[in-house]
């Protein structure tokens, strides 16, 4: 009989994974007094603007990190900029919120230098409606209402590559020719994992045009395409593969299991919060921005490196 016993890993930078978890909640990995606080001259008519786009995105940051309103950011930056010893001007919330519905958040990545294992998926996130509990006790509401994040995660960083906020009713397939849209063109991507919802000739005609190699489970009803394009040669080779070696084989045979972290990558996502403070749907992908902003951040301070255990 096979041992059947799930694997057991261990991690093998402990040391560095433990000081990088402490770094995560340093304030001076969030607030750097050596930025460009002011806002350089546009040449453009009108009142120029006070503070640059890196200043709103520090103070975003900080609500995001803490989970606070936009009055309690500004006093929380405010004692950061006296206690570094800075007169710079500060923003008021009004100035905060309307910053944010303009600002073009700078997502922080790290380029491995070798062909991208691009790991593609998407989930919901609420911004209207009742808590479970509410839910739970008095009925569900029909006032509730999410977005749905799609993201693009380079499985040798860890980094998120690309995103896209939708509505709900946006399905998840059309949105990734637009995920790999947002990667440099001089950048290889080697594989795309994605699950079955990503089954259609769009997608496997965008990854073929990448160059890339999709490794997308067929779905229990799917079959054969007509050949005469790249995209139904693709796929009915793992439809053809997955017939003679079995589902379960072929994912392990295809290393479909590294899909997995971009499933935690979501999870993370939400550890900031079940819902999105804001409403306007402008100010809402900026909440999303920031918050993959810190989680890239996160990973180059530090990951936990894993090895089987024998």
């Amino acid at each position: 009989m096979p041992n059947s016993s799930p694997s057991r890993y261990r991690t093998t930078n402990w040391s560095a994974y433990n000081a990088s978890l402490r770094k995560r909640g340093s304030l001076s990995i969030w607030f750097d007094p050596d930025m460009a606080w002011h806002a350089k001259k546009s040449g453009q008519q009108g009142r120029p603007k006070t503070f640059s786009d890196a200043a709103i995105q520090t103070c975003l940051t900080l609500k995001v990190f803490f989970g606070l309103p936009l009055r309690q950011t500004v006093g929380l930056v405010e004692s950061l900029i006296r206690m570094a010893g800075q007169d710079w001007p500060l923003p008021d919330f009004s100035t905060l919120c309307r910053r944010r519905a303009r600002i073009a958040v700078q997502i922080p990545y790290r380029a491995s230098g070798q062909p991208l294992n691009q790991l593609v998926d998407s989930t919901g996130i609420k911004f209207r409606g009742d808590g479970e509990w509410l839910a739970r006790k008095h009925g569900a509401s029909r006032c509730k209402q999410w977005r749905k994040v799609h993201l693009a995660m380079d499985a040798g960083t860890g980094d998120v590559r690309a995103v896209e906020f939708t509505s709900s009713r946006q399905g998840d397939s059309p949105m990734l020719p637009e995920l790999l849209a947002q990667i440099p063109q001089d950048e290889q991507i080697e594989t795309v994992p994605a699950d079955g919802a990503y089954d259609t000739r769009r997608c496997h005609g965008a990854i073929i045009k990448r160059g890339a190699n999709a490794i997308i489970p067929i779905r229990r009803n799917g079959r054969a395409w007509k050949e005469g394009c790249p995209a139904a040669s693709a796929r009915n080779e793992i439809l053809r593969a997955t017939r003679h070696l079995g589902r379960a084989l072929w994912r392990k045979w295809a290393e479909y299991h590294v899909r997995s972290r971009v499933e935690a990558r979501m999870n993370r996502l939400k550890l900031f919060g079940e819902r999105i403070m804001s409403r306007d749907p402008d100010r809402q992908t900026a909440e999303i921005l920031i918050r993959i902003a810190i989680m890239n951040r996160f990973s180059a301070l530090g990951r936990a490196e894993m090895e089987a255990v024998v």
